[in-house]
C-alpha cells in the first residue's frame, strides 16, 4: 500500500446498527474508500478470512461474537492490520482491554464524522509509512531484545511474543528518533494522529506495555525512559 492509493483503501466496517452502518458506508464511499459491511461478529470473521482488507472499523457490541473476539481473530491472522474500534462504552477498562487485545485505536460514540475520517486516513498513512520504513530495516536489536518489524515478533532473550500493529509503529518511531526527547504531544500527533488537547491515556498505556515487553524492570527502565515534564527518550546504548 502506498500514499497514492490510501484513499481507495478497502475497509471492512463491522456495525450491527443498520442506520449507522449505511450512513458510514455512504460517507466512506464518498471519500473514495471501498467498503464492505458485516452486521455481526461471525460474519465479520468470515468476510475477513475470505477477502483482503487494508483496515477494519469495528464496533464492540455485536451479536454472536463481540468486537474483542473479532479483533483477537484478526490479530492472529494479520498482526499488521489496522483496527479502529467504535465503542459506546466510556470506561477506561474497556478501552484498555481493546488496546490489549490488539485494537490500534478507538473512537467513542457518538462521534463527529470528520474526526472519524481523519482518524481513518491517519491510520492508513501510518501503515504506508511503516511498510516503507520496515523495508529498509526489518530487524532491530538492542540489549537482549530483537524486534522483527515484518512479522511483529519480539524476543527478549528468553521469551518470544507478538506486538500489535500500533505497538510496532510506536516502537519504530522511538527507534527512528533515538536519543531525542519526544513529547507526549508529538507522539499523539505523529503516531496516533490525535489532537494533543484531548485527554487520553493512549500514550501511557502503550509505553507501559512496551516496557513490560522490553525492560527487565519496567518500573526502572533502561531503554524507554520518562523525562519528567517533557516526554520520553529511547536510549538503546544502555547496557544491562
Amino acid at each position: 500500500m502506498n500514499d497514492e492509493n490510501i484513499l481507495t483503501a478497502k475497509i471492512l466496517l463491522v456495525e450491527d446498527e443498520e442506520s449507522l452502518a449505511k450512513g458510514l458506508e455512504y460517507n466512506l464511499s464518498e471519500e473514495g474508500y471501498q467498503v464492505d459491511i458485516a452486521k455481526d461478529g461471525k460474519q465479520a470473521i468470515e468476510m475477513f478470512d475470505k477477502k483482503n482488507y487494508d483496515m477494519v472499523v469495528l464496533d464492540i457490541m455485536l451479536p454472536y461474537k463481540n468486537g474483542f473476539e473479532v479483533a483477537e481473530h484478526i490479530r492472529n491472522k494479520n498482526p499488521q492490520m489496522p483496527i479502529l474500534m467504535l465503542t459506546a462504552r466510556t470506561s477506561v477498562d474497556d478501552r484498555v482491554k481493546g488496546l490489549e487485545i490488539g485494537a490500534d485505536d478507538y473512537i467513542t460514540k457518538p462521534f463527529h464524522l470528520k474526526e472519524l475520517l481523519l482518524r481513518i486516513e491517519g491510520m492508513l498513512r501510518r501503515k504506508s509509512w511503516y511498510i516503507k520504513s520496515v523495508s529498509s530495516n526489518p530487524v532491530y536489536q538492542f540489549g537482549k531484545n530483537e524486534i522483527n518489524f515484518e512479522n511483529l515478533r519480539c524476543k527478549d532473550g528468553k521469551h518470544e511474543f507478538q506486538l500489535t500493529h500500533f505497538e510496532a509503529i510506536l516502537m519504530k518511531y522511538l527507534i527512528e528518533n533515538k536519543g531525542r526527547i519526544i513529547s507526549r504531544k508529538e507522539l499523539l500527533e505523529n503516531v496516533w494522529n490525535l489532537n494533543p488537547e484531548v485527554e487520553t491515556r493512549t500514550v501511557d498505556i502503550f509505553i507501559s506495555r512496551l516496557r513490560k515487553y522490553l525492560e527487565d524492570d519496567p518500573s526502572n527502565p533502561l531503554y524507554i525512559k520518562s523525562v519528567r515534564g517533557s516526554g520520553y527518550i529511547f536510549e538503546p546504548g544502555q547496557k544491562d
